[in-house]
């Protein structure tokens, strides 16, 4: 399978810092990744990481990419992309329309989220 993740870079959890709560996105999207098979793609080849953490970065790439299929986008929470959700919902139906499904990892890993 192919995918592409988020990581929220501001997103806060309630009792953690934001270094702890971007550690945590990052230890529990890589993992889920690692068990369902899910091989991260870097749309952008001068993409630093193999994560995003722009949703506008991303939904740019992905439209210069007419091509591509990919199986899944992977996001720690709904929590953690809700201001993108909210602002900007026309742009959040037409992201999630370039993925078979969406993911939302949190609970799966309820031990090492908040």
């Amino acid at each position: 399978m192919k995918g592409i993740y988020i990581i929220n870079e501001l997103w806060q959890a309630e009792s953690l810092t934001k270094e702890q709560s971007m550690e945590v996105q990052k230890h529990a999207l890589q993992t889920y990744l690692n068990e369902h098979q899910i091989t991260a793609i870097k749309l952008n080849p001068l993409q630093l990481n193999d994560y995003y953490t722009i949703p506008h970065a991303l939904l740019y790439d992905l439209k210069q990419q007419s091509e591509i299929s990919l199986d899944c986008l992977v996001l720690f929470s709904e929590s953690a992309i809700a201001d993108f959700i909210y602002s900007y919902p026309a742009r959040w139906i037409l992201l999630k329309s370039f993925f078979d499904k969406v993911v939302f990892v949190e609970q799966h890993y309820k031990d090492i989220a908040i």
